[in-house]
């Protein structure tokens, strides 16, 4: 059975991109898109994503306070912020994600996804 990946960026063209990736992978499947962080809480909830993707600046809700909600509901899942700005983003303790990924490295990204989510 796959494993699902939920992606969360307010970025249309980044989330197709993403679904293009993920398309070619025999062994993920996306299971929801959010444009925010608050979309992307509601679906984790009904999904129950084995790997969720935030894009750190989203309206509504960020990444960082998405991912601090995310950990408190489902604290076993993996979290990769996904970034324009990797340099920018300073990780304090109380959040608790497994990956910064620039949005630069795109190509790469499913290389990240294998080692956080491993079939």
């Amino acid at each position: 059975m796959p494993k699902t990946v939920l992606v969360a960026d307010d970025s249309e063209m980044i989330r197709k991109l993403l679904c293009k990736l993920f398309e070619a992978e025999e062994n993920y499947d996306l299971c929801a898109e959010a444009k925010n962080g608050e979309e992307a809480i509601s679906l984790a909830v009904i999904h129950k994503p084995d790997l969720i993707i935030l894009d750190v600046s989203m309206p509504v809700m960020d990444g960082l306070q998405a991912a601090r909600k995310l950990k408190q509901i489902m604290p076993h899942v993996p979290i990769m912020l996904f970034t324009q700005h990797v340099e920018a983003v300073s990780l304090s303790p109380d959040l608790r994600v497994e990956r910064v990924v620039a949005k630069t490295e795109l190509m790469s990204i499913m290389g990240h996804v294998r080692e956080l989510a491993p079939i």
